[in-house]
């Protein structure tokens, strides 16, 4: 595969890994960077976007559910298990780049209505921390 194969190939696996889906991008980031060394700031920019995106999306099905006063009164109960995003806002979605619990936290994030841009800043910021040190370890 050559150089652009494999970054769009990463941005594949980065957004898909972002989502509800289950997939891992670390490895692919790691052959990429293993395969072309020169592409190392390319490649972190790359899954950053892709997870970031991939991020988003999973913030927009979070607004796309019923708010949160719809859905109580659709089942007649408050809602537990958000105060923690809701404590915290947009900040906690530094830690979306963690496995199972990020997609929670995207997810939680649109349903509370975070507004977009820093949901979007915050997310961009732990996954390419996240990356940056995987890169910077096999560098």
């Amino acid at each position: 595969m050559d150089e652009n194969g494999s970054l769009i190939a990463l941005f594949t696996s980065s957004f898909l890994a972002a989502t509800l889906l289950p997939g891992g991008s670390e490895a692919v980031l790691v052959g990429v960077l293993l395969a072309y060394p020169e592409l190392y700031w390319p490649a972190l920019q790359v899954a950053t976007l892709g997870n970031t995106l991939g991020g988003m999306s999973s913030y927009l099905i979070g607004r796309l559910l019923p708010d949160e006063q719809a859905l109580s009164k659709r089942i007649g109960r408050h809602i537990h298990g958000l105060e923690w995003t809701r404590r915290h806002g947009a900040p906690i979605l530094f830690l979306s780049w963690l496995p199972v619990i990020g997609d929670v936290l995207c997810v939680a994030a649109g349903w509370l209505r975070i507004h977009w841009l820093p949901a979007a800043l915050f997310i961009a910021a732990g996954k390419f921390l996240r990356y940056w040190v995987i890169a910077s370890a096999i560098n």
